[in-house]
Parts: C-alpha cells; sequence; structure tokens
C-alpha cells in the first residue's frame, strides 16, 4: 500500500471515529424533564403560557390546562388532550359579581410518563370560581387541592399527582416507570464526544502525514 493510500485509509478511519462520537454524545445528552406544563386554551387552540400561573391573572370565561408530560421544552411540550370548552366545563356554574370562573382543564398524562411506581389519575375538568383578582394559581388551589410547589415556586404536584420529584431530568428513551433519573447537574454545557473525536481526526491525519514524509524521505 502506497504513503498516500495509507494516509487515506487512515482519514477515513478518524472521520469513521468522529461520526460514531458525536453521534454517541447526541444521544447520551438528549435528554427531557418531567413536569407540569401550563397552557391556554384561545379560539380551540392551545399556546403554551408565556408566564406562570402565579403571575397570570385570567378574565372570567378563560379556559386553562395543565398536563404532565417528559418534555425536553416548550417546543416538545404535550398539550392537554380534550376539546372541552368554557360554556361545557362551567355549564353549572353561573356568573356572579365579584367573583370570575376559570375552566381549568387537568391532563394527568400517561403510564409511559409517571414517574417509577406511580399511575396517572384520569384527566378531568374543573370551573373555578375565584375573586376577580386571582391568579391561574388560586383558581387551581379552589379545585385540585393538594398542590405542591419546590422552593422555586415551580409547581411540581397537581392534587397530589406525582406524589415525589419535581422537574427531574429524564434521559432519552427511558421514560416511564423506571425512568432513568437524574435529580443534579444540567447537560447544558459542551458534550465531550466532538472534542475527543476531532481529537482523534487530528491524531491519526498527523500520524498519517509523518508515514508519508518517512516514506518519501526512505526513497530519496
Amino acid at each position: 500500500m502506497t504513503a498516500v493510500r495509507r494516509a487515506t485509509s487512515l482519514l477515513l478511519a478518524a472521520f469513521v471515529l468522529l461520526a460514531g462520537a458525536v453521534a454517541g454524545a447526541a444521544q447520551a445528552h438528549a435528554a427531557g424533564y418531567r413536569y407540569w406544563s401550563f397552557w391556554e386554551r384561545t379560539d380551540g387552540r392551545w399556546d403554551y403560557a408565556t408566564q406562570g400561573p402565579s403571575i397570570v391573572r385570567p378574565d372570567d370565561g378563560t379556559v386553562q390546562g395543565f398536563r404532565f408530560a417528559v418534555s425536553a421544552d416548550s417546543a416538545d411540550a404535550s398539550r392537554p388532550r380534550g376539546t372541552a370548552d368554557f360554556g361545557t366545563i362551567c355549564s353549572a356554574t353561573p356568573a356572579r359579581s365579584g367573583t370570575k370562573r376559570v375552566a381549568l382543564v387537568l391532563d394527568f398524562g400517561t403510564p409511559a410518563d409517571a414517574p417509577s411506581g406511580e399511575s396517572p389519575p384520569a384527566g378531568r375538568t374543573a370551573c373555578a370560581r375565584v375573586a376577580d383578582d386571582a391568579t391561574t394559581a388560586d383558581a387551581l388551589a379552589a379545585v385540585a387541592k393538594p398542590l405542591r410547589y419546590d422552593t422555586n415556586a415551580l409547581l411540581c404536584a397537581i392534587a397530589g399527582y406525582p406524589h415525589k420529584g419535581c422537574g427531574e431530568q429524564v434521559a432519552a428513551g427511558q421514560k416511564g416507570g423506571g425512568g432513568k433519573e437524574k435529580s443534579g447537574g444540567s447537560d447544558s454545557g459542551p458534550s465531550l464526544g466532538l472534542p475527543i473525536g476531532a481529537g482523534a481526526v487530528a491524531l491519526l491525519a498527523g500520524a498519517a502525514v509523518w508515514q508519508s514524509r518517512r516514506r518519501r524521505n526512505a526513497s530519496g
């Protein structure tokens, strides 16, 4: 085999190593979080809320929803299921002066998204009658206790579900009971797979150049 062919073979092997390292790193770092997402329904469509339930002060006639699931971010989040509207949810709750009615859709998710050892309750709707200045969190507390929050005011449980855990990280492909959970840390840093793969390319490319020069010197 000529020096050029040897160099070409080494570089090809290096690129194969790089591709494998990058693919492995991407798989290892792909992850989601198990949490309650907050939604607002307008014109029959669910939109991810841009503010938390403790900040939003809905008007009378508003429809809002909560969905428990594993998702990576707001773009990946699962929407509440069902098509119930305000008229249906609050049909038995007439308007009253000094109060407002907020229709809530509570979707406890699927068994695949449930923490290990837990099963999601059936989804339900509720019409909360609260004071005019009440927040969504107030409306939720009126119809879905017990609620559980963490020290950062993140909503962890609605109607006692789930019994434990709060926004824990779940490795890709490990959703559901028995899923691999990470209680701390972050995967927002750079992946080690890429520099390792790039280092392999540089090392093997250097070896190919050195071998090519050695052959030329020997033949000269």
